[in-house]
């Protein structure tokens, strides 16, 4: 069975447009999606617009948790670390509709699937936290504790907008699907993860897709927020993880 993982689109309908067509090169069979569906991006309610009408397996990333459960005292604690993310959640509270807001609440924090007699676990950050890191080159004891009590074969993150893998001890598959709509990396284009399990075994592909940033960017700029012209830039040129 082959299916598609993709997750932190934030927004970015240009680059998940990139991405949908890509997928026509496979059988694919399901998307999953491991949230950051709108926050800080070009088209936030938009996007949640869209994502709402596929039939996808999704699960709530944590800038959907702070868009659905949004409040003062989440702005000032976004605020304290990241000024520009948190003028972008606030405008993105404002901007996406109370039924979007809604469906980013109902949606399950994690979730375990089962493809082909092989136990999957959904996760955005890692199992114990929807913000919790998973980068590459990380020490293995880090990851070997993350990971411990784990009961799945595979386990499909994101978040962090680096793709990534690691093979624990105890046998499981970590993979780090990356980011549709803001990669963290040396290249700019959209991520997501292609995969194929046959006969109990996974072959993984990340699949790389260029897409029309300078669109991207220039609808992003033009966004009632500011420091919305520095998040542009940061498609093309992604330099930090926040501005």
């Amino acid at each position: 069975m082959k299916f598609a993982v993709l997750s932190d689109i934030h927004g970015n309908m240009f680059a998940l447009r990139a991405v949908l067509e890509d997928m026509k090169k496979y059988n694919i069979q399901r998307v999953l999606c491991l949230g950051d569906l709108a926050m800080a991006g070009p088209e936030p309610n938009k996007t949640i617009d869209f994502v709402r009408t596929q039939d996808w397996t999704v699960i709530q990333g944590n800038t959907d948790e702070m868009i659905a459960y949004y409040t003062q005292n989440v702005y000032e604690t976004v605020k304290a670390t990241a000024p520009i993310m948190a003028n972008a959640l606030e405008c993105d509270v404002n901007e996406i509709s109370d039924e979007n807001k809604k469906y980013l609440k109902m949606l399950p924090k994690n979730k375990c699937i089962e493809v082909e007699g092989l136990k999957i676990l959904l996760v955005h950050g890692s199992p114990r936290k929807n913000n919790e890191n998973i980068y590459p080159n990380m020490d293995s004891d880090v990851i070997e504790d993350i990971f411990t009590d784990v009961d799945a074969d595979i386990v499909f993150c994101g978040h962090t907008h680096i793709p990534c893998g690691y093979q624990t001890k105890s046998k499981v598959t970590v993979i780090n699907d990356g980011s549709v709509g803001r990669p963290f990396t040396d290249n700019p284009q959209a991520c997501y993860v292609v995969a194929d399990i046959d006969n109990g075994k996974i072959e993984v592909e990340h699949r790389f897709v260029d897409y029309d940033k300078s669109s991207a960017m220039n609808l992003l700029s033009l966004r009632n927020f500011e420091g919305a012209d520095n998040l542009a830039k940061m498609l093309i040129n992604p330099q930090s993880r926040h501005m």
